[in-house]
């Protein structure tokens, strides 16, 4: 069933520029296809979200993400104001032309634009579970950002800070293992107490707290293997105080989602979690690195439709 109305957000600074080269490629997929879509283009960070919202505002009711993963947690963004969701008949698809390509994994959109056309116009919606999340901007302020895939505390954060600084021309996988040796490398364990569903599960050095929707961060690598989108739930991955040669060790098992069964690896599910720091714990936030701890995350059951 063809959706009614069709608004497509272009980031084309993602991937290094590519989404730039390859967008008229696509949407003349979308043509041939017998798709009829609104664009907007993007021209700096943080406008897919307004661009998103205006879309949703003009009667809009599949706004569809074109370019990374970043891209795709601001379109989602547009979706929410604080209080709750701008409307909840309209519904969200993506086109992953980004650096990571993580989400897709985790929802089973095909990477390859064609392919990404065609399921797009071919699948049915399904509802998935949203994370909303309340913590220190850069600025000191509180914030609160949505989230779909992935957020984390600790080296993933660190490790996006890095990898966002640099050209990701060789793409994401490279992109995204350089900045995880480098960080890993550099990186300090940070003191946090985390607490799930009001219960403090762990207070002391952390590598990394991961809290999943999504299977899928940094690239490639299996953080989360057991979380489902719609269960209600996020997956609650804490590595603690592991040190360089053991992280360097064991990086390969995360890429294949086998990590599980280490001794300082805690894997539980919860609603909601809290995550407080005495250090400099930075956030990871599908991607995107917009803060630190103190951090509280909610899980918001089936709160956004997907095309896909």
């Amino acid at each position: 069933m063809k959706p009614a109305k069709m608004a497509v957000i272009v980031n084309p600074a993602s991937a290094n520029g590519t989404t730039a080269r390859r967008w008229p490629e696509i949407a003349a997929l979308m043509e041939q296809e017998g798709l009829d879509f609104a664009v907007y283009t993007t021209t700096g960070p943080g406008e897919a979200t307004s661009l998103a919202r205006q879309a949703l505002e003009q009667g809009y009711d599949l706004i569809v993400s074109v370019g990374g993963d970043g891209t795709a947690n601001e379109v989602v963004n547009g979706f929410f104001t604080p209080s709750g969701p701008v409307r909840e008949d309209a519904a969200i698809g993506f086109i992953s032309m980004g650096t990571g390509g993580d989400l897709v994994k985790t929802l089973g959109i095909p990477k390859e634009p064609q392919e990404a056309v065609r399921h797009l116009l071919q699948s049915g919606r399904r509802p998935v579970d949203v994370g909303r999340v309340t913590y220190t901007g850069h600025n000191g302020a509180r914030e609160t950002r949505y989230f779909i895939n992935v957020a984390g505390l600790g080296l993933d954060g660190d490790t996006v800070a890095r990898v966002n600084r640099t050209s990701k021309a060789l793409g994401g996988f490279i992109s995204f293992l350089w900045g995880t040796v480098v960080s890993l490398l550099l990186y300090r364990n940070q003191p946090m107490a985390i607490t799930v569903d009001g219960k403090l599960i762990y207070d002391g050095p952390v590598t990394v707290v991961v809290i999943g929707n999504g299977r899928y961060f940094g690239g490639g690598m299996h953080i989360a293997p057991r979380a489902e989108m719609a269960d209600g739930l996020f997956d609650i991955i804490l590595l603690h105080n592991l040190g360089k040669i053991e992280l360097l060790a064991n990086l390969p098992k995360v890429y294949r989602g086998a990590h599980m069964d280490h001794p300082r690896i805690m894997s539980l599910r919860g609603r909601k979690v809290s995550v407080d720091s005495s250090g400099m714990a930075l956030l990871d936030l599908d991607g995107e690195q917009p803060g630190r701890a103190p951090a509280e995350f909610e899980l918001i059951p089936q709160a956004l439709q997907v095309q896909g």
